[in-house]
């Protein structure tokens, strides 16, 4: 159901260099009744998904760094980020989209991964709702090296570590990226693997 507080939005497309920047205008009824017209930026760059690969036998994830600009940009001195697997949907539904992703990226070929949830990111400024899910992975389902795409650019390390040192990494710093954050918590809570 639309919200009625909501009316009059207008669309104004201010770049689409490379995904979609629109300014919106609409009109936003307040609490005492009266309307205001509000303005907004909204970054469209579509949906994506996003996975955490884990061996429960090992004890082990597969991580992925890259370099990303707009954290350089933002005080992340090398622009790397350790991250986990991901991509945009560009069409796909997001299991099919993250089974790909994951073995463009890191190698692997799995085939069943478990939805764990759906989020925003970053709901102020950005339209993206990123679908997560969770795999377990074996050795024998390393086909290749990963590493990305090279028509898309990519450069990507692939790293498999202990779950209890990507959780301290998170402690630390090393990793800063939210939805790693998310999906390592979760898995600790769902396999009880703490910090000692």
């Amino acid at each position: 159901m639309l919200n009625p507080k909501i009316k009059n939005i207008e669309k104004e497309v201010l770049s689409d260099n490379w995904y979609t920047l629109y300014k919106i205008g609409f009109d936003y009824q307040r609490k005492d009744g009266s309307w205001v017209r509000q303005y907004r930026e909204s970054y469209d760059r579509g949906n994506g998904a996003g996975i955490l690969l884990y061996n429960k036998e090992k004890q082990t994830v597969v991580l992925i760094r890259q370099f990303r600009m707009p954290t350089y940009v933002n005080g992340n001195e090398s622009g790397m980020l350790v991250e986990t697997c991901a991509g945009l949907l560009d069409g796909q539904d997001p299991e099919t989209c993250i089974i790909n992703e994951v073995f463009e990226e890191t190698g692997y070929k799995i085939k069943k991964v478990e939805k764990v949830l759906e989020t925003y990111m970053s709901p102020g400024a950005v339209t993206e709702i990123i679908h997560l899910y969770l795999g377990e992975y074996t050795d024998d389902m390393k086909v290749n090296n990963g590493g990305g795409l090279i028509e898309e650019q990519e450069e990507i390390e692939v790293l498999e570590i202990p779950v209890k040192t990507a959780l301290e990494w998170i402690s630390y710093g090393e990793i800063i990226d939210a939805k790693t954050i998310i999906l390592l918590q979760y898995l600790a809570i769902r396999l009880k693997l703490f910090l000692s």
